[in-house]
């Protein structure tokens, strides 16, 4: 007598309650409960989970995607915007690339640990789709996208507020950022005297050498900065010097 085939009583477009129980993991180490996860199931559903289950009408995070990019760079945007007065254009465009693009992206999915939680076909998977940094830094954008639609712009800027902005101030990015010259700027909008820079100390041995820049104004110092280079730690010096200013001017 053949044996019946079980049946399966999951519904259309909805996960496996293991999947759903993941996801409420998801949420609670990122301290962010969604109004809909749906929407948050999609960020993370990849085309070919979609592919290799057509019967379940499920949705891939695509368009969410295109959504998480604009969202992302406006935000990133205002943020750089307010953040540094006296960035040019050019500098602020510059640095935004370098915060949104791909290799930093997949850095900010690593650090949150999205590759485990993305819902992908068996071929996919099979060929190391889980790690693959076009795709971490999809769903990362994705994941934006999702929770601006589920919770609106502000709740995207304290996911960044956590996630993201702490890495540019404490220079993450400062390999494309020129403090010297923001810092410059700065000392001859108020005419506050000339700026200098001297190495006052120089750490390690000759193949791994660490310099150790002042910066000072009018012979009062503003910061101290480390660096492998000469040029690395002067712009480290430039850069507490220029926080230490604004922080000033606040108070």
């Amino acid at each position: 007598m053949a044996m019946k085939k079980k049946a399966n009583h999951q519904k259309p477009g909805v996960l496996r309650e293991s999947e759903r129980a993941a996801f409420g993991k998801l949420q609670q180490e990122l301290n962010i409960a969604f109004k809909q996860p749906a929407l948050l199931y999609q960020a993370f559903t990849h085309s070919s989970y979609v592919n290799e289950h057509r019967r379940r009408h499920y949705t891939d995070n695509e368009r969410l995607e295109f959504l998480g990019d604009a969202v992302l760079e406006l935000s990133v945007s205002h943020y750089l915007y307010t953040k540094y007065p006296e960035m040019s254009e050019g500098e602020l465009t510059k640095l935004r690339a370098a915060i949104v693009c791909e290799p930093s992206l997949v850095t900010f999915a690593n650090e949150l640990g999205f590759g485990k939680y993305i819902l992908l076909g068996k071929g996919e998977e099979l060929t190391g789709g889980r790690t693959r940094p076009a795709l971490l830094a999809d769903v990362f954008e994705s994941f934006v996208g999702a929770l601006y639609l589920d919770q609106g712009l502000e709740a995207v800027v304290a996911f960044l507020e956590v996630v993201l902005y702490p890495k540019v101030e404490i220079g993450a990015f400062s390999h494309v950022m020129d403090y010297k010259s923001q810092l410059q700027e700065l000392v001859q909008q108020k005419n506050n005297g000339a700026l200098t820079y001297e190495i006052i100390d120089e750490k390690g041995p000759a193949h791994s050498r660490v310099f150790v820049t002042r910066v000072s104004l009018a012979d009062k110092e503003l910061g101290i900065g480390n660096g492998r280079s000469k040029k690395e730690a002067e712009q480290q010096a430039a850069q507490l010097a220029i926080r230490k200013l604004q922080e000033a001017v606040e108070d």
